[in-house]
């Protein structure tokens, strides 16, 4: 190290005798709390570099003598010149110094025994500051997660950086997904409810060679296509026994029912189409087959009664039959409702009363298990109204869409049974995992990096950051250093 230890802590004494200084100063100005808080923050992290610049002295240049042996068993000659590497701290850039191992200058270094020691990470930035970095940028821009950190401690990384470190961090969010700890039986619900949907993101053009003349401006053209994210949501629930009218009052009033029991342990997660190696991986089977897994994992031996909640979706329900076939499949009542609303609106004007009553008088008799005759109903209207050949086709469409799916719309049983009918989960984890930050104003992607995003943020919002943060790092210096699974851990309290 170009410093040692001793000279560390003198200079880190220096700057803790400048803090309590600044802290008596204060008080004699009679500063408010928050200016001496703010000024606490700055001499803290300097101080806080300092003894980090002293620990890593502590711990030598890595010099094992001339030869050692690195992880594979190999015999490998110390380097004639130590080798410097920088790692970005939370308290700043440190340069650390060290010797190397391995054939010869210029080749593959094979073993340096001081990053193994200090259990340094493979890339620059340290694994406090990969994840506060990455808390910030699940939820805002790369740009604005980069000035939030500057903001914070004076350390801005670049955007570049920071979406680097998002994709590389994605790949094992990927694998700890499937290997976190399961939810305690006890804390986990009657129902197995597996429910999905899409929701489009706004992919970046790919860049192509400029033609010899410029087109002409199109006002209508798109911006950019938009590629589907296939969502998904897998979560226990209790029964919950209800009537056609309390259903109907719930709706109306878009309020929570107050006794409704709450989704347990809820898990969301996405997948996006991709290709590798030419073959194409259907984001849809890739997102139910995760599915299946988890179910797996949440009720060995598939004993509790099973939900599949979706739209009329055609590719949803033909997933389903491959994938879910021990499941009961229920069309979601808001869908269903979207649909009453527009045949609704072909005989009466949209916002009027005769409309409400009309869609809340059809969806009560679906909720009673009068599907049948709702259709036929409609089908009558459809021919006897003198409809215009556009609110003629709009119906023609409701009607299809009510035939199509009619055996998932057994809602009086489901309703008795205690089943959930409505795909609310889904809807919010396509707003919460996918449009709240994918879709942020003006935001463009390709898919590698919207599939990370989205692995990250599932991530997050399924309330495993910390676990997954300790799996990443132990998987890394496992690879890395072949170090042991349990680490110890170290606290300043107590």
């Amino acid at each position: 190290m170009i410093i040692t230890q001793e000279r560390a802590f003198l200079k880190a004494h220096e700057q803790f005798q400048i803090l309590l200084d600044f802290v008596a100063r204060a008080s004699a100005e009679q500063q408010r709390v928050d200016q001496t808080e703010r000024g606490l923050l700055s001499g803290l992290l300097e101080l806080g570099g300092s003894l980090l610049t002293a620990f890593i002295a502590a711990a030598g240049d890595g010099d094992r003598g001339e030869t050692t042996t690195a992880p594979d068993g190999s015999l490998q000659r110390r380097l004639a010149e130590q080798h410097s590497r920088p790692y970005r701290s939370i308290f700043g850039t440190l340069s650390i110094t060290r010797y190397v191992y391995g054939t010869r200058e210029g080749q593959r270094i094979a073993c340096v025994p001081l990053d193994a020691h200090l259990g340094l990470p493979e890339g620059e930035f340290s694994y406090v500051l990969e994840d506060w970095l990455q808390r910030f940028a699940v939820k805002e821009s790369f740009a604005e997660a980069a000035q939030s950190l500057e903001e914070l401690l004076g350390v801005k990384p670049s955007v570049r950086s920071i979406e680097d470190m998002n994709r590389t961090m994605a790949d094992v969010a990927a694998n700890f997904s499937d290997q976190r700890p399961t939810p305690p039986a006890t804390e986990e619900g009657e129902l197995v409810v597996l429910t999905a949907d899409g929701k489009g993101v706004v992919m970046r053009r790919p860049a192509v060679a400029a033609p010899r003349q410029a087109p002409k401006a199109d006002a209508k053209a798109k911006t950019g296509k938009k590629q589907m994210a296939c969502v998904g949501a897998f979560y226990t629930i209790d029964r919950f026994v209800r009537t056609a009218d309390q259903v109907i009052d719930e709706l109306q009033r878009k309020l929570r029912a107050k006794d409704r029991p709450r989704p347990c342990h809820k898990h969301v997660w996405a997948e996006m189409t991709c290709v590798v190696e030419g073959e194409t991986y259907n984001g849809r089977v890739t997102l139910f087959d995760h599915l299946v897994q988890e179910w797996a994992r949440r009720d060995p031996g598939q004993r509790k009664t099973a939900i599949c909640l979706f739209d009329g979706e055609r590719a949803l329900w033909d997933a389903w039959d491959l994938f879910f076939e021990h499941t009961i499949g229920i069309l979601d009542i808001f869908h269903v409702l979207e649909y009453l609303w527009d045949a609704a609106h072909c005989f009466h004007p949209e916002n009027s009363r005769a409309a409400a009553d009309f869609a809340t008088d059809r969806l009560r008799m679906m909720l009673e298990g009068k599907v049948g005759y709702v259709i036929g109903g409609l089908r009558q209207m459809q021919t006897k109204h003198g409809l215009p050949a556009a609110k003629r086709k709009k119906l023609a469409t409701v009607i299809g869409y009510f035939e199509n799916n009619r055996t998932h719309m057994r809602y009086d049983e489901y309703l008795a049974a205690g089943y959930p009918i409505g795909s609310g989960v889904a809807e919010g984890a396509c707003r919460h995992l996918v449009k709240d930050r994918l879709e942020q104003t003006g935001m463009r992607w390709v898919r590698d990096g919207a599939q990370a995003m989205l692995y990250l943020r599932a991530t997050y919002l399924n309330g495993d950051w910390e676990e997954f943060i300790t799996y990443r790092i132990r998987t890394e210096q496992r690879r890395l250093y072949g170090t042991p699974d349990q680490e110890p851990q170290f606290s300043m309290a107590g």
